[in-house]
């Protein structure tokens, strides 16, 4: 399968959303478009792929129960169940000013290129020959099990905080939230580090390229910073003892608030 249709059709893809943003002035469905993208690209690489059935369908099932669940909790609850900008994106617009639209886009085309890129490992699974399903592989599932069913738990923990109204404007400090500032982002790195060890056996040493590229996004790019430094900004003194207790991504013990 040649890759350019897919370069071609995800940039073009990301330019129309970035041009529908600035008329809306709300960046949220980037997110839930990116997860869109390596579920379609993903299920193409398993569908026209040349390696045996159960690699194919391995490949699928994957990237399909991924990007159907990210997807959707996305749109369900960030771009149609709220009606304002995710904070990283409001965050991004104060610190970039007058030159945010401009860095926006460059945004966008590198989420383009984030999906082709996270996209591979089902690539190369789709044309592994392997007839059955390796022992790694197997650890690979599990590993990506417990990072989608952990994240999953973390959203439903956050959004049950946000729909409490005595918990307005206070940080969430219940369940997977009490040992993780940003449990959603290190389950999301898991399942990563999941889908490598499936697809080591088809890509070799080149499986840990996915993982290693969500840490860096969403620990020091994309993820974490913003979210901070937004939240930093809504909850003031309460998130800045929320980050004087809790570690930034590692699951932890909670450390005592020395706050006078």
């Amino acid at each position: 399968m040649s890759p350019l249709p897919a370069i071609v059709a995800c940039c073009a893809a990301f330019a129309l959303l970035w041009w529908r943003q600035t008329h809306t002035r709300n960046a949220t469905s980037v997110d839930a478009a990116w997860a869109f993208a390596i579920g379609a690209l993903g299920l193409a690489s398993a569908a026209l792929g040349t390696g045996s059935a159960t690699q194919r369908i391995l490949a699928g099932a994957i990237v399909g129960i991924w990007s159907a669940r990210l997807t959707w909790h996305l749109l369900a609850h960030r771009v149609f169940g709220h009606p304002h900008e995710d904070g990283r994106y409001r965050a991004m617009r104060d610190h970039w000013g007058a030159r945010a639209q401009g860095f926006l886009f460059a945004f966008y085309q590198a989420q383009a290129v984030a999906a082709l890129a996270f996209a591979l490992p089902f690539w190369f699974l789709a044309d592994h020959a392997a007839p059955t399903i390796g022992g790694v592989q197997w650890a690979g599932l599990a590993v990506a099990a417990l990072g989608v069913g952990g994240e999953a738990l973390a959203d439903r923990q956050l959004e049950r905080h946000r729909r409490d109204p005595q918990q307005r404007g206070r940080t969430c400090r219940s369940g997977l939230w009490r040992c993780s500032r940003h449990p959603n982002y290190f389950c999301e790195w898991l399942t990563w580090c999941g889908i490598a060890l499936v697809a080591t056996p088809a890509a070799g040493c080149w499986a840990i390229l996915q993982p290693v590229a969500m840490y860096l996004l969403v620990r020091h790019v994309s993820g974490v910073p913003w979210t901070e430094l937004q939240a930093q900004k809504s909850r003031g003194d309460d998130y800045r003892r929320y980050q004087a207790t809790t570690s930034a991504f590692f699951p932890w013990w909670p450390r005592r608030d020395e706050t006078p």
